[in-house]
């Protein structure tokens, strides 16, 4: 259960040992099964279910919440204790500490939650959702290995798959068509290819990946699927639909209140297990520890999660199906012309909607940017900023952007046309209220000098 995780396969020992090892295909994972029959088993689960299911930490003095365990350090009571905590006969499975680096009781609660929202075995909570991402590629694929990876992805994503891998590590990255099936599967080298890796919704042109489909590949070639479920925690469970590794920037949705910068890491306890190893554990040995105070923050939102999913969802259909009726060029999965309306209707979570981004194409940066001036400064319909999740519409233009570490000639591959504003959509105000704002900046628009106007203003 994911909710009793078991680190007693942790090593604390610091004596040289065999380099940790991540289960081989077929090992920990169950045998491959029909598609149908993942979607049928994941569908009986619903994810607030799972989460409100995870084991309860109460306070150290009886308190509804958990206690906050601030220490950098632990304490013994006696020598021999440390001994064997160094030795691997004691650790967080029986409740004793070293170093919050290692683990941190607050920072474990954390991910006994994140195991159970994702369907996983197991989480770890990270400083930031690109060291999640890092520290993932590093343990699974390691120096010289290869990667075979969305064209289209989060900006950070990219640079660290196109640059810096390739100079820190040797570790290079095929950029592939995920939504072309045989473009992956001939993408992948055998012996060679460690990693398929995709977001589960892509940023920011809110292409879909064929998840079930995806993890029959990677189980077909005997590579591992990591997929970044950043856009769309609840809405979309990817380990219940085959992903060997979910990872999230917990900053977004998660967080839902851009205050806090955070990762997570959720998939089997031999991945968490070798990423812990004291000697060559890509989590360890790179340290980016995830603060108590902030994992206790986060764990307090978690339970609210589903409702604010919901809202999200609700409120970006609404607009995405009058920005159609209004003649706008507007991308959500949630409309009955999305090229994956079906697919994102038959993979994902019932009751959870299409999810809280939705894409505007302006045709051109400065169309783009005209209208976001007049939905931030004058009619006060959201905010120019990046990131994603926050109760407030957050709008950007990606391609000058969150996508901006790509080069030019990627961006045109990937679907980023330079006047795609990328909306997070929020809950605050009302829905009328809200659209009133929207409608408003869109006649003063029609006001511009014709060469600023969207197509049809």
């Amino acid at each position: 259960m994911a909710e009793v995780i078991n680190f007693a396969n942790f090593s604390l020992s610091n004596a040289k040992k065999q380099a940790p090892k991540v289960a081989d295909e077929g090992e920990d994972n169950q045998s491959p099964m029909p598609l149908s029959l993942t979607t049928k088993r994941f569908r009986e689960v619903d994810p607030a279910a799972a989460l409100a299911s995870a084991r309860h930490e109460f306070g150290e003095h009886g308190g509804v919440n958990m206690s906050i365990e601030a220490s950098a350090t632990f304490t013994v009571m006696e020598a021999e204790t440390m001994r064997r905590l160094f030795s691997g006969e004691l650790g967080p499975d029986s409740d004793y500490f070293i170093y919050s680096r290692h683990f941190n009781p607050t920072v474990l609660n954390l991910g006994r939650q994140m195991a159970a929202l994702e369907g996983t075995e197991a989480a770890y909570c990270t400083a930031s959702g690109m060291s999640a991402i890092t520290a993932v590629l590093l343990q699974l694929v390691g120096a010289g290995g290869h990667i075979v990876a969305s064209q289209c992805l989060y900006g950070g994503t990219h640079a660290l798959m196109s640059r810096f891998l390739v100079r820190s590590c040797g570790i290079t990255t095929t950029f592939v068509n995920i939504d072309n099936i045989d473009e992956v599967r001939s993408a992948i080298r055998a012996g060679e290819t460690n990693v398929l890796y995709v977001e589960t919704m892509l940023n920011p042109t809110l292409v879909v990946a064929d998840i079930p489909a995806l993890a029959a590949v990677a189980r077909e070639k005997g590579v591992k699927l990591v997929v970044d479920n950043t856009f769309t925690p609840m809405v979309v469970s990817p380990a219940r639909l085959g992903a060997d590794v979910v990872v999230h920037s917990v900053s977004k949705f998660i967080s839902g209140g851009a205050d806090i910068i955070a990762g997570a890491i959720c998939g089997p306890a031999s991945l968490v297990n070798s990423m812990m190893d004291l000697q060559e554990g890509a989590l360890m040995l790179t340290g980016p520890t995830m603060n108590a105070k902030v994992a206790f923050e986060i764990s307090e939102r978690l339970p609210h999660l589903a409702l604010r999913m919901k809202e999200h969802s609700a409120r970006a259909m609404a607009y995405a199906t009058r920005m159609k009726r209004l003649g706008l060029k507007v991308i959500y999965p949630g409309l009955p012309d999305h090229p994956h309306h079906t697919l994102l209707s038959s993979i994902g979570n019932p009751e959870y909607g299409y999810g809280g981004m939705l894409c505007l194409d302006m045709g051109t940066e400065e169309r783009a940017n005209k209208l976001m001036q007049q939905l931030q400064n004058v009619t006060q319909f959201g905010l120019m900023a990046v990131s994603l999740g926050y109760y407030e519409t957050l709008m950007s233009c990606s391609g000058s952007s969150t996508s901006s570490e790509m080069p030019p000639e990627e961006r045109a591959k990937a679907g980023i046309s330079p006047g795609l504003i990328r909306m997070s959509v929020g809950y605050s105000g009302t829905l009328e209220q809200r659209w009133g704002q929207f409608e408003r900046a869109l006649a003063l628009m029609q006001q511009l000098p014709k060469n600023l106007n969207p197509e049809g203003y």
